[in-house]
């Protein structure tokens, strides 16, 4: 299998990654989930397990509770669908290929003395505010 050259989908029109055959469709902000399959040829399902693994990944709802995607996420799955038929990388691969393709910010792992310290100074913030509330409340008759 030939190696995989980079794409900046971002740049490019979503009507332009092939995935709309009429200039109507690409108007749209917003897709169903049933739209996303149809256009993307991926299940529900699988649409499901990629939301769990990729965290940049991530549908709406409708106020009746049904999913949607944005224009972006419809890109994003049909470049996972691509690569992950490409069979050439891991998911994590995968991952990091969207990320850097598609600019998405990698989360930076905070070490845990620093995430001890701030949740120490939330607690103690946390207790001065009961502490005020409580002499407030002692100050009334």
């Amino acid at each position: 299998m030939l190696p995989l050259a980079p794409r900046r989908l971002m740049k490019t029109n979503t009507a332009q990654t092939g995935l709309f055959k009429d200039g109507k469709a690409k108007a749209k902000l917003v897709y169903k989930i049933d739209e996303i399959c149809r256009l993307t040829g991926v299940d529900e399902a699988t649409l499901a397990a990629w939301e769990e693994e990729f965290p940049f990944l991530s549908s709406g709802l409708t106020g009746s509770g049904q999913k949607f995607f944005r224009q972006q996420d419809v890109a994003v799955i049909a470049r996972i669908r691509d690569l992950t038929a490409a069979k050439t990388l891991t998911l994590a691969g995968i991952k990091r290929r969207i990320e850097d393709e598609f600019g998405l910010s990698r989360s930076q792992p905070v070490p845990p003395e620093k995430l001890r310290k701030t949740l120490h100074d939330v607690r103690d913030e946390l207790e001065s505010i009961v502490s005020a509330l409580d002499a407030g409340r002692k100050k009334r008759p």
